[in-house]
């Protein structure tokens, strides 16, 4: 009689990992929408390359042919779909990203919200992501400090509070914070502030050159700024809604 040897199981361990994703909320025309996002794109080149996004449609309520199409617009212009939210029971197919279950309005950090012109909309409240619950403001307690100048290509996303840097921001390279942006050189690249919804937070920096501003999801780019604000030390805001850039001493 032989026996077989007791074959030695490995445990598999499986562990929750948060990560910050950004959101992109389709509406209707979806032809208007696509052009907005292309002046985005044009602004700022690269922006959603290597970036995970999750493609919001329960505002556009799409048919499922449609959500195929769409997929497929937004990989031609260099964003792939890592997920969807979607709600109530819609089968889609196998080729395309899965369906988030149960998912809350936490996950992702920057909107495109612009009027058809690519400029900030002034009035009314832009559907917000990244929202920790209705009419709170997310704790923003923890701060980073950056020692060393960020490099063009480079990317710093700060989830958890403020985002301090001692040198210089290149082009090419972006910040993205949940809380304020504070640059001491100058800042040529891409400044996110307030991403998870913090209206109050703020970008200061010494010298202002930057590619892109953004607070809580409203924008402003290097081609739409007053050039009086280039060059100078300058701080970002919001006010009522709107983007404001203003010099600061």
């Amino acid at each position: 009689m032989t026996f077989a040897a007791p074959v030695e199981t490995k445990s598999i361990r499986f562990r929750a990992r948060s990560f910050v994703a950004f959101t992109l909320t389709p509406e209707a025309p979806l032809s208007e929408w696509l052009e907005s996002l292309d002046r985005w794109i044009g602004n700022s080149p690269g922006y959603f390359a290597g970036r995970p996004v999750v493609l919001n449609l329960n505002t556009l309520k799409p048919e499922v042919g449609e959500i195929e199409a769409l997929v497929a617009e937004l990989g031609l212009r260099g964003i792939r779909i890592y997920a969807i939210e979607l709600d109530g029971n819609t089968a889609l197919e196998a080729n395309l990203p899965p369906v988030l279950i149960g998912a809350k309005e936490a996950t992702a950090g920057l909107l495109m919200q612009a009027d058809s012109k690519g400029r900030p909309e002034e009035t009314g409240r832009p559907e917000e992501a990244g929202r920790a619950e209705q009419g709170k403001q997310p704790e923003a307690p923890a701060t980073l400090m950056v020692k060393t100048p960020i490099r063009s290509g480079q990317s710093v996303f700060h989830a958890h509070g403020d985002v301090i840097v001692l040198g210089s921001v290149a082009s090419g390279s972006e910040i993205v914070a949940a809380g304020s942006i504070h640059v001491y050189g100058t800042l040529r690249g891409r400044a996110s502030a307030g991403v998870l919804g913090h209206s109050a937070a703020r970008i200061f920096c010494r010298r202002n050159e930057a590619e892109l501003l953004s607070v809580d999801g409203w924008y402003c780019t290097a081609e739409e700024m007053e050039p009086s604000l280039r060059g100078k030390a300058v701080q970002a805001f919001l006010e009522k809604d709107t983007l404001r850039i203003a010099p600061f001493s």
